[in-house]
Formats: C-alpha cells, structure tokens, sequence
C-alpha cells in the first residue's frame, strides 16, 4: 500500500469513531442522562478506561446500546492507529528500499564521475554531465540538497566527501573523474588529498579560489584546476574585447589584436578596396579565384557605409567597395592582383567596350 492508502484508511477510522462518539452521547441523553454524564460514560466506555458507570444500565435495550457502542467505538480507535503504524513502517520501508536500490545502482555505474558538492556549480555540472549522457554521482552533507539531487533521479551518496568511506560508497575505484566543486578551498584540497591515496589512476578536477589554492590542489594531486571567477573574468574581458563583425570592419585595434591571434594559424585578415577601373568592379565574388575556399570573404563595406556579412558568391562587387578577406598572405595576394587588375576596353568602330 501506498502512503496515500495509510492516511486515507486514517482517515475514515477517525470519521467512523466520531460518528460512533456522538451517537452514543445522543443516545444516552435519550436514555435520561445529563450532557456531562453521557460524554463522561462515553469517553470511559469506549477508550476503555472503565471507572464504572455513571448510572446503573438496568434496561436490556440500554445495555446492548453500550455493547455495540463498545465494540463500534474500539474496532474504528483501532483501525486508526494501524493507519497510523501503517503509514510510520512504510515510510521507513520505502526508505530503507530506497537507499537499496541506490546502492545498487551505484554498485553496477563504472567510468563514472563523482561531484562533490551539490551546490550552485555542483547542480550546473551535473546538469551538463545529464544532457551528455555521462554517469555520476552526487555527494554532500546537506539532506536537502541530497532530496533535490534524488528528485531529479540522480544517484547519490549522503555524506563527506572528504571521508574514504564515502568516496567507497560512490564508487571511487571504478570512476573515471572526480570533481570537488565546493565553495571551500580547505575542502576542496582535503577531498583532492583523501581521493587520490584511494587511486592513482583517477582523473581529479579540482574548484580553486586562489593562486595559492590552485597550486596547493596540484600537489594535492588534483590534475586539473578550475578558478570560476578567474574564467569569469577572462570571459567578461573576452566579451568587451573580442570584436563583432562592425567593430572589425570600424576598428583597426581590434583587428589588429585579432590578426596577432590569427597569425599563428598563417591567417590574417586583410582589407582590399575595389577601384572604379578594376576588372572585378560590377562583377560578382564567384568571379574571383577564391582557391577553392582557401580564401574567405567575411564581409563587404559599401561607400554608403553598409556592411554585408558573410557575403553569397552571388553578391555584387561595386567601385568603392571595401572586401574584408580572411586568408593566408599568399593567397591574399592572389586576390589582390585579381582586383587590383585594371579593365581591359576596347574601341569598336569608335566606341569603347569591355571585351
């Protein structure tokens, strides 16, 4: 039974042992007694305390009402408090089945990850493992984020990470990797330290806040080290200095920063202007020699100060225009002779054409 059947089964003996109760009173108010004597004569008649009666019960009729009072009373007193032992022994059953059956599932996961720390980083990591379809197992003191870990169907293990026989439970010898994310540095560096007497073929992530952390979690044996606000502050600086297709094309700086990256890659980013007299003015991109994709062109500036991004090999190529082209030197030469060469007229019958 469920505990839902427990309380309901509670539920209806306590129903059942009030409607019992106020029928006896009503009917021993009807036999000739006071209010007071016949809740009194109710309350010793069917908890079964027994102090007597409080009037002598002569009549037949009188004495059978109290019988079926009685037993009506005791049997519904009864069923609640089996309700009640019912709902206590399937709680700790259900329980005791639960924790089994995590066990086990731990007991059959291999190459697994073990995160220490369900918290803030801790829910993020394991959300992440979960959607790459990676096993783990979730570890921490806390019965309450332990109770979230286990509604969101993850297997866990309550206790200190810093402890072995807690890293045992989680399977430390069949992991794969162990990341210690808590807030605390200490910890971090006991549970790195604890983790790795265990095994020595253990992968070990460790969440540091310091420089000085980060080298004690390395001679603790933590192979790699996290610094989240050192990587939130490369991001935010990344964000404010890596440039978007306008401030590209609008600031020389940051081109010039983003071609220092790309020359270890024999890449650069190059400006080519469009001359009015250039064979490719009024002609498209498909109509350059792009070396067969060896050579981008990320974007064009029109005179009027448009930018097309990534333009199509169909795009148009106007005098004037500005093409940004992503290559090596060698092949951005190329392009530049292609644009730089001049149109070729010639005079038919006195007029000037292009051949």
């Amino acid at each position: 039974m469920s505990e839902s059947t427990s309380v309901r089964k509670m539920l209806v003996g306590l129903t059942f042992l009030s409607i019992t109760c106020v029928a006896a009173v009503f009917g021993f108010i009807a036999a000739g007694w006071s209010v007071v004597d016949s809740i009194y004569m109710v309350v010793i008649t069917i908890f079964g305390v027994g102090y007597g009666e409080v009037h002598p019960i002569d009549s037949t009729g009188l004495k059978v009402f109290t019988a079926f009072i009685i037993v009506a009373g005791c049997s519904s007193g009864i069923y609640v408090v089996g309700g009640f032992v019912q709902m206590v022994a399937e709680g700790e059953f259900y329980r005791a089945l639960g924790a089994r059956r995590m066990s086990q599932g731990i007991a059959q996961t291999s190459n697994h990850v073990i995160i220490c720390g369900f918290g803030r980083v801790g829910r993020n990591l394991a959300e992440e493992l979960k959607s790459l379809d990676q096993a783990f197992v979730c570890i921490d003191e806390n019965p309450d984020r332990i109770a979230q870990a286990e509604e969101l169907g993850y297997l866990v293990v309550t206790g200190n990470a810093g402890e072995e026989e807690t890293l045992i439970k989680a399977g430390i010898h069949r992991a794969a990797y162990l990341a210690t994310v808590l807030p605390e540095d200490a910890a971090n560096v006991f549970i790195t330290l604890t983790a790795r007497e265990l095994t020595q073929e253990l992968q070990i992530i460790a969440r540091g806040e310091s420089e000085s952390t980060q080298r004690k979690l390395v001679r603790s044996g933590a192979n790699h080290v996290v610094m989240p606000e050192a990587i939130g502050a490369a991001r935010i600086a990344n964000m404010i200095s890596c440039p978007t297709a306008d401030a590209l094309i609008s600031d020389a700086r940051q081109r010039t920063r983003l071609n220092s990256d790309l020359k270890a890659l024999g890449l650069a980013i190059r400006e080519v202007r469009v001359e009015g007299a250039s064979a490719v003015a009024g002609g498209k991109i498909s109509d350059l020699n792009l070396n067969d994709g060896g050579t981008l062109i990320v974007a064009i500036l029109s005179t009027d100060g448009r930018i097309r991004r990534n333009p199509e090999a169909s795009e148009a190529i106007h005098p004037g225009d500005i093409l940004y082209v992503l290559s090596s030197q060698e092949q951005t030469l190329a392009v530049i002779r292609q644009v730089q060469a001049k149109r070729t007229e010639l005079t038919y019958r006195g007029s000037r054409v292009r051949p």
